[in-house]
């Protein structure tokens, strides 16, 4: 098997498409009300969904992680472009020497930054 992508619903995509391209970039397609941009080998996509409303209740119920060997500067980088910090680069409890940074999208969905790690 291989992971191919996370889709986040929202009644409100292209707020959080705007939100993204901030920090992502361009996205790679944007077709229908949906938009996507390829990181590594899978993708993040954004669209509305029709039983998604308002913002994210339990925020930390799902996180995605963006693996990154620069979590200090990504971090700083997307801070400058209007990210909302939940919190900034901190040690993984348990892996010395490896950080991880989290963030909150505009519908209260949280992502990360995190080193790469071996499993």
């Amino acid at each position: 098997m291989n992971f191919n992508s996370i889709l986040i619903g929202s009644e409100d995509p292209k707020r959080l498409a705007d939100y993204y391209t901030k920090l992502l970039g361009e996205p790679g397609f944007a077709q229908d009300g949906f938009f996507g941009w390829q990181i590594g080998s899978g993708y993040l996509t954004v669209g509305a969904h029709s039983e998604v409303h308002g913002r994210n209740p339990n925020p930390g119920r799902l996180i995605w992680n963006i693996e990154e060997t620069d979590v200090k500067g990504v971090f700083e980088r997307f801070q400058a472009a209007g990210a909302t910090v939940v919190k900034a680069p901190y040690e993984f409890e348990g892996a010395p020497g490896s950080l991880i940074a989290t963030f909150e999208d505009p519908d209260g969905n949280y992502f990360q930054l995190t080193s790469p790690m071996e499993m």
